[in-house]
């Protein structure tokens, strides 16, 4: 009874089974080590962990201590209490019924039950064991003797006419007693180590799984901060939609009202007009002379002035001058708008991260709308407000970046005024003389060029242009750039930017008239102007206003951008692709006494 209680108390509660590998909770409870793995990792999945058998939670998954006692106190169990039932092994006394053995004598080859095993010889020749019923096996199978001896040399048991006069004669030989320990020992050993190395798996399997919940939480508050980061932005451009689609209703509705009482009045006039022409109608078919000259009030039918000339300047002071939108000023409040929306949003950088860009501006971060890909705002004076807004106070961040995209060539200005992030200070654009043809003249400062009625006899190089045209010194391989030029000096000119490879002899030197090189022309002989790339010419509606074109490049981008710097600056064209070289600018300069001049660059 007392084995059959203390076995009971050995069981572990979740398998049923006698502890294996013994560990303890905090709550002071016991399982086996895989049996209370497993629960964990299913309550992990749940969120929560607690004990099986008392049911005490834990906030974090419980760390498992192995309870040395009790796994010694389960392996001597083990070792006094013999599994009779499993080891199906009989007594051989017992021939009416069937009774388990308890011991085994190797000498008799017998198995014995316990009555049977209180008679049994206890002469030294009578070995006995556990149950067994391979007692063919614990005998040497030469002399047929008892298994005594363990042969170190030839780790194999031998007997001890084996070890006397066998083949192992002379070999280290020990009993079986204290080979078998010294093998449990190592085992215990490799055993013990084992269990260190799953100890420390299992630490970093918990190690790993802590860091999981950490990032998942991370992960859940930047959502939410995102979340409401871009819930406050949709509210911001909804109230910017509303004021600008307000200033674009109050502007038609204000030039409705002046066209409906320029129409009243217009309409009264005509009717006054068909009155007139009734009365000079009734006058012209009466058949009494008479009559017709005595009526009187004749003069006043005979007035024929074309109309009122006041109304005259009143139609035409509305169609020309104040009967259309305003396109600059809700432009202009469209982006300042934007450019206080984008500055009001604060967004922390997170250290470590590069998720969030910051401005130039120190101390606080600001969302990038995207990397600038647009020339910088004109150093011309920008367009006015609409007077129904008041514009912002507070100036346009760096940060921000406004792009329109699908932009027409020679298309209407709304959208033509962009602002441009990262983009200050103005970096020279230099001639390169050594590539100048020896038909134009380059100024010292290597600003200006000018064709010249006379050769400048320099001397013939590979780099040297034959026809009408020179490039820059610099080389652009990354980067944003912009530089502008004076064209109105020259009847006919190109402006653009080329690769360095590019022919320096024939037609298809000419900037734009090849493969390597995007141009802006103003035409010899109808003077339009055109876009060229690959001798394929895209004619611009309208011409260049104010004699001066900012040619912008975005080479990571692959764009190419023709500006007129009218006020407000207008996009002519952008050219797209992959830039395969680094660019030059360049300048062709046509007809006698053309000359362009170089007013500056720009650089990030």
């Amino acid at each position: 009874m007392a084995s059959v209680d203390l076995r009971k108390e050995l069981e572990c509660s979740v398998c049923l089974n006698i502890y294996t590998d013994p560990v303890t909770l905090k709550c002071g409870h016991n399982f086996c080590r895989d049996c209370i793995g497993r629960v964990l990792d299913t309550q992990e999945r749940s969120g929560g962990y607690s004990c099986p058998e008392c049911r005490q939670t834990f906030r974090k998954r419980p760390v498992l201590q192995r309870n040395i006692t009790l796994r010694n106190i389960v392996e001597n169990f083990l070792s006094a209490q013999p599994d009779e039932e499993e080891s199906g092994v009989f007594c051989t006394y017992c021939i009416h019924t069937p009774v388990p053995a308890v011991k085994s004598c190797l000498l008799c080859e017998a198995s014995l039950c316990d009555n049977h095993l209180r008679v049994h010889s206890k002469s030294p020749e009578h070995v006995l064991c556990d149950p067994t019923t391979s007692l063919e096996n614990r005998k040497c199978s030469v002399h047929k003797k008892i298994l005594e001896y363990y042969c170190t040399e030839d780790s194999t048991c031998i007997c001890v006419s084996c070890s006397l006069a066998g083949e192992h004669r002379g070999h280290q030989v020990e009993t079986l007693d204290e080979a078998s320990e010294m093998k449990k020992k190592k085992l215990r050993n490799v055993r013990q180590k084992l269990m260190t190395e799953r100890e420390e798996m299992e630490k970093r399997v918990q190690s790993l799984q802590e860091h999981r919940r950490k990032v998942q939480g991370k992960a859940d508050d930047e959502t939410e901060r995102v979340t409401v980061l871009f819930r406050d932005l949709r509210r911001r451009l909804e109230d910017l939609k509303k004021r600008v689609l307000r200033e674009i209703s109050g502007q038609a509705e204000r030039i409705s009202g002046i066209i409906n009482d320029l129409v009243q009045d217009l309409e009264i006039k005509k009717e006054e007009l068909s009155r007139k022409m009734g009365d000079i109608e009734e006058l012209c078919n009466m058949t009494d002379p008479l009559t017709v000259l005595q009526e009187s009030d004749t003069g006043d039918l005979c007035d024929t002035e074309d109309g009122d000339d006041e109304d005259r300047e009143r139609h035409d002071k509305l169609l020309h001058d104040g009967g259309d939108l305003d396109v600059g000023g809700i432009s202009h409040t469209l982006h300042t708008g934007l450019s206080d929306i984008m500055s009001g949003v604060n967004v922390e950088k997170c250290p470590g991260t590069h998720v969030y860009p910051h401005s130039a501006t120190k101390g606080k971060g600001h969302i990038n709308a995207e990397p600038s890909r647009r020339p910088p705002q004109p150093s011309r004076r920008p367009p006015q407000p609409s007077p129904t807004i008041q514009p912002s106070r507070r100036p346009p961040q760096p940060s921000l970046t406004i792009q329109h995209s699908h932009l027409q060539a020679g298309g209407p200005n709304i959208g033509a005024v962009q602002q441009t992030s990262g983009v200050s200070g103005v970096t020279d654009i230099l001639l390169d003389v050594r590539t100048a043809a020896n038909d134009l003249h380059i100024s010292h400062d290597r600003k200006t060029v000018s064709s010249s009625s006379s050769p400048q006899n320099r001397p013939e190089t590979p780099e040297r242009f034959e026809d009408s045209q020179v490039m820059s010194s610099q080389r652009f391989s990354s980067g944003r750039h912009y530089w502008e030029v004076d064209v109105g000096g020259a009847k006919y000119w190109i402006v653009g930017m080329g690769y360095p490879s590019i022919d320096r002899r024939g037609g298809q030197s000419v900037i734009g008239w090849n493969k390597k090189s995007w141009s802006l022309e103003r035409g010899r002989w109808d003077n339009h102007y055109s876009v060229i790339h690959g001798r394929n010419k895209i004619r611009l509606p309208g011409g260049i206003s104010s004699g001066r074109v900012r040619i912008y490049l975005d080479y990571e981008a692959g764009r190419i951008s023709f500006y007129d710097l009218c006020d407000p600056i207008r996009h002519l064209h952008t050219f797209t692709t992959t830039f395969t070289e680094p660019l030059h600018a360049g300048v062709y300069v046509g007809g006698l006494g053309g000359c362009i001049k170089i007013c500056g660059g720009n650089e990030k």
